[in-house]
């Protein structure tokens, strides 16, 4: 029963590949080429490993340079407001200058106009955000994605 048909199926399968010589050598070498190709392009580029950082004491943030710093955000729900209160008031004294803005839109313009010490933060969802300076845009760190 099962050991023939088997042994049928195995012999008619030899017998294309005998057949087909030409597909059947691709079939061999295609993946070979791949991976000598993954392989070289490997060497070229190789990994870069980086040294651990030992633990260091970085000293006190100089909030001097935080003077008169404003930080825009968007879109003004409940949840981005208690964010930026908790960034503003409970990490530094005096406190962050925080506006926020109602579109997008409204955010670039703002930071067209005010100063080199803007920086904008538009909130995608509850877990991301994106940080906007002027003429700049850095994707936040915390929430790694396919690029």
């Amino acid at each position: 029963g099962v050991w023939r048909q088997t042994k049928a199926l195995l012999f008619k399968n030899c017998l294309i590949k005998c057949r087909t010589k030409k597909s059947s050598v691709q079939e061999v070498l295609f993946p070979l080429f791949f991976l000598f190709w993954l392989i070289l392009m490997s060497m070229m580029h190789p990994h870069r490993k980086y040294d651990e950082v030992a633990n260091t004491n970085l000293g006190t943030l100089d909030t001097s340079v935080l003077v008169n710093f404003v930080i825009g955000y968007t879109p003004p729900t409940r949840m981005a407001r208690e964010i930026m209160k908790k960034v503003a008031f409970d990490n530094f004294e005096d406190g962050l200058i925080t506006e926020e803005y109602l579109s997008e839109e409204e955010l670039q313009e703002a930071s067209a106009f005010k100063p080199s010490n803007f920086v904008g933060v538009v909130f995608n969802d509850a877990m991301s955000y994106q940080l906007r300076f002027p003429d700049l845009v850095a994707i936040s760190s915390a929430y790694m994605e396919s690029r």
